[in-house]
């Protein structure tokens, strides 16, 4: 099986039929490595696929692969890329960099202008961000909106973030910055991207 055998592509509304098993396999990646991620609902994965804010990889036979989404923050002045998750049956393929270099071109469709910015503990998402254009920054430079950061209510270093007063935490804070850096690759030829 290769990267050829699955479809990338902006979600639709008939993919909301997946948000349970999505939200299930977050609720469990999550679990088995023993790091945070923020918990969303079915309901509120559904309503990111039914806006047009999400990415989703399909097996050529129909299966769930893989999903991200786009949440904004601080009025639109700042994007995040979201819950990253592959089917374990399905990862070291490359589907976790074809689906997160599609919603990195979806956010600067959606919200152009508006600076991009992710944290987290993965080492292969902090080497995807760096392939796209991301740098590493302080969580000053980071949203200051408090919605944001109530998802981390759920991680398990929650009490590390309060207890640094949200300025540091186990997490890499990662930024792209539209006004000032460049994508590091091309755009995939996606009409949804143009």
């Amino acid at each position: 099986m290769t990267i050829d055998d699955f479809i990338v592509r902006v979600a639709r509304q008939e993919d909301a039929c997946y948000a349970q098993t999505i939200c299930d396999e977050m609720a469990e990646s999550a679990k088995a490595r023993g790091t945070g991620i923020a918990r969303r609902t079915p309901e509120y994965v559904a309503a990111k696929i039914r806006e047009g804010k999400a990415v989703i990889a399909l097996h050529r036979d129909g299966t769930w692969a893989g999903f991200s989404y786009i949440e904004t923050w601080g009025h639109g002045d700042y994007v995040a890329n979201s819950g990253l998750i592959v089917n374990p049956q399905f990862r070291k393929m490359g589907l976790a960099k074809a689906i997160k270099v599609k919603t990195f071109f979806l956010s600067l469709k959606l919200f152009p202008g508006a600076k991009l910015f992710g944290l987290t503990t993965g080492l292969a998402v902090m080497k995807i961000n760096n392939e796209l254009g991301y740098s590493p920054v302080t969580y000053g430079e980071l949203t200051d909106d408090n919605h944001f950061w109530k998802g981390c209510e759920s991680c398990v270093n929650y009490e590390i973030l309060t207890s640094k007063k949200r300025l540091n935490c186990l997490c890499t804070a990662m930024l792209f910055d539209p006004v000032r850096d460049k994508p590091k690759i091309e755009c995939p030829d996606d009409p949804d991207l143009k």
